[in-house]
């Protein structure tokens, strides 16, 4: 053989090595997370041919596949909008989103621990059916809050404090899942562009994900227990009260709300501060402590984690490289700190839970077709976030915050409760963004909660936390108690 064929032999050879390793890639090395993928339609069409399970709440369906008269055999279809957040939607054309794309190996049947089943399937020709998912979800507490935002756009999102079960996840707007699981391609594809032009944002789960929310004074609880775990700062420590505060290093000044001292004392308490929510003196807190020790608090909480419920959620952000200044304004929930609704429930839960922040989940047992229970979650703990003695003492804020401060609209008749407003600034002439976090009866928590609200709730800059926040909030703790 002559150098130039040997040469030309070897290219061809090393063409056909790299088309059999990029062929044995996709078909073995990444089958599961193209197969998983989302935007693979191929897969999407292969889910047609069984059955998928159904996604429950107690006990009843809010999404469920039913046979249709066409060559796809099945029809997805979905009880009520205010489920939209936790199912998603399952498309021929758009592909998956929800826990219809997360557990999607589980409702259509391809769960490794369905192997018996898909094993019989091979020899019948019987197809596998799908595994069904019950949900944590309360269908009573779902109600409440989804009636309890009303027209507002904005999340509520309530839980167990002690073990992470979500027991309610409103997202609002929501959407109708049924206009884009239909089989008809002209609707589906010109009602999924509709929903994705829109200005008020259906598709995005607001509870756990989006562009995320300025936190305003619900942050404080986080500077609260940095403080307090510093071993410097008590409840009772003072700080100075003054009715305006110059920013370190700059001229812009800041105020409380009513532009007034802190409650009028030449000094004021870390606990009068949170129960009346005062600016400026968290301010000069949060300086104090400096950024690194309330971004490691912050970490302990979970700032910079995406948590899967099973669906992942968008991280919370604590900013790093920040000045005096900028601190000073961080450590009221402005400047440039992020979060979700997850979060700042996720904080509430640990202050309930004596400093222990459980992984919170939506899934209770995934079963199949037969009832044989394949999963179910236990709870699990995620991390110790603060100690029992700074749980104890930011609870004690929290309460009297809610008895004697300015969360006051949390108030449920003969019931201890824990809580903390937000009322966050979104820039010059832009309508606030209102927060509600909490948790009761405060001794003994059933529930943790977390109320957002966009757009100042529809009075621009003139809405505060505990006028449209803390409401909706009572509403929820309220039925979850009353069960």
């Amino acid at each position: 053989m002559t150098p130039e064929i040997r040469r030309v032999a070897n290219v061809i050879l090393l063409m056909f090595l790299s088309l059999f390793v990029a062929a044995s890639a996709m078909q073995v090395v990444n089958a599961d997370a193209l197969n998983n993928d989302s935007r693979n339609q191929r897969a999407v069409f292969d889910g047609y041919k069984t059955q998928r399970g159904a996604i429950l709440v107690d006990n009843i369906p809010i999404a469920e596949s039913t046979p249709s008269n066409d060559a796809y055999h099945f029809l997805r279809k979905y009880s009520a909008e205010q489920y939209s957040a936790i199912t998603g939607f399952y498309s021929l054309y758009q592909g998956r989103t929800g826990l219809e794309n997360y557990l999607d190996n589980s409702l259509r049947g391809d769960n490794s621990a369905q192997f018996f089943e898909q094993l019989n399937a091979l020899f019948s020709g019987n197809p596998v059916t799908g595994a069904s998912v019950e949900l944590s979800i309360d269908e009573n507490i779902q109600q409440v809050a989804w009636d309890a935002l009303g027209n507002n756009r904005g999340a509520v999102i309530a839980m167990d404090p002690a073990t992470g079960r979500i027991i309610a996840l409103v997202s609002k707007p929501g959407f109708d899942a049924n206009l884009l699981a239909t089989h008809n391609t002209a609707d589906a594809s010109a009602n999924y562009k509709t929903l994705l032009t829109r200005k008020d944002a259906p598709l995005i789960n607001r509870a756990i994900g989006g562009d995320l929310y300025a936190p305003g004074s619900v942050f404080k609880l986080i500077v609260a227990s940095a403080a307090f775990e510093s071993g410097k700062y008590t409840p009772q420590s003072t700080l100075p009260n003054p009715s305006k505060y110059t920013l370190p290093g700059t001229k812009t000044t800041i105020t409380n709300a009513g532009e007034s001292s802190c409650g009028g004392s030449p000094k004021v308490s870390i606990a009068t501060a949170l129960k009346l929510s005062c600016n400026i003196p968290f301010a000069q807190l949060g300086i104090a402590l400096g950024q690194e020790a309330i971004a490691a608090q912050a970490k302990k909480f979970g700032f910079g984690e995406s948590v899967t419920i099973p669906m992942k959620s968008t991280a919370s952000v604590y900013p790093t490289g920040m000045d005096d200044a900028q601190t000073g304004l961080s450590s009221f929930g402005q400047f440039d700190v992020r979060v979700s609704p997850l979060q700042i429930v996720m904080v509430s839960a640990a202050i309930a839970n004596d400093g222990i922040q459980m992984q919170p989940y939506l899934v209770d047992q995934i079963f199949t077709s037969n009832l044989t229970l394949l999963q179910e979650t236990k709870p699990t703990e995620l991390r110790r976030s603060i100690s029992t003695s700074t749980a104890e003492s930011v609870k004690n804020m929290m309460i009297a915050a809610v008895a004697t401060g300015v969360s006051s609209n949390a108030r449920i008749p003969g019931v201890v409760v824990a809580g903390k407003t937000g009322t966050a600034e979104n820039g010059v002439g832009q309508p606030y963004t209102l927060w509600f976090t909490g948790f009761a009866p405060a001794k003994n928590p059933k529930v943790a909660i977390a109320v957002v609200i966009e757009n100042g709730g529809g009075f621009g800059q003139s809405g505060r936390g505990n006028s449209v926040a803390a409401p909706i909030a009572k509403k929820v703790m309220q039925a979850v108690l009353d069960k």
